[in-house]
């Protein structure tokens, strides 16, 4: 029979499991967002040149525009990013370590990355907070709120704080339950095969979307 212990770390790592699942949802749609977010503002730029050059309007507005969809498009992607396990990582060195060493320093490079991200997020709460305190508005002609861009540029970096929030509960779980080999297949970097099938994986969808069209 399971001990009551075990049962209920069980338990909780199904619930941190299902968690995690429900933020990387989250984290996957925040992502189409912002790359909708960077077609648009292709399309904007291009519609500015375009209407510049030929019909002699502009919106006079095209660099602090594009630099708002370019910045909130980054924040927005930060969550996505970690949940796939797609940030450049250096192992040369951690992957020779022993297995449980290497799922500890793991966990602890995903609190050290939440720490910068809280700090990031810290500093634009602030600046929303004084935008909203002094009315600040840009310096272009559509007189934009700066709280607005700077609330998206938060939202996006407070969502990325919750994915590691969650991660390293489930990891923190899955080392006190003795399974280190779960740390490190969650937060450790991506394996050749891994690299491999998402490779095979966007052959196949071009191939799909070409004999779509």
């Amino acid at each position: 029979m399971r001990s009551e212990g075990g049962v209920g770390s069980t338990a909780a790592l199904r619930a941190t499991g299902r968690l995690r699942r429900g933020v990387s949802v989250l984290a996957a749609g925040m992502a189409h967002l912002a790359g909708w977010n960077y077609i648009a503002c292709a399309l904007f730029i291009t519609a500015d040149i375009v209407g510049r050059n030929l019909l002699g309007v502009s919106s006079a507005a095209t660099v602090e525009v594009t630099g708002y969809m370019l910045a909130g498009g980054i924040a927005w992607a930060l969550a996505h990013t970690l949940a796939r396990g797609a940030h450049i990582r250096v192992d040369v060195w951690v992957n020779r370590l022993p297995l449980r060493l290497r799922a500890a320093l793991h966990l602890f490079a995903l609190l050290l990355l939440g720490a910068f991200g809280a700090f990031c997020a810290w500093a634009a709460w602030s600046l929303v907070d004084e935008s909203l305190l002094f009315d600040a508005h840009d310096n272009s002609a559509l007189r934009v709120p700066l709280a607005v861009p700077q609330g998206v540029w938060l939202f996006g970096l407070l969502a990325f704080c919750l994915v590691v929030l969650v991660l390293a509960l489930d990891a923190a779980l899955m080392l006190l339950s003795g399974q280190p080999g779960e740390v490190d297949r969650l937060l450790g970097s991506r394996t050749v095969d891994d690299e491999t099938a998402e490779a095979l994986e966007a052959v196949r969808m071009a191939r799909e979307g070409r004999g779509g069209a």
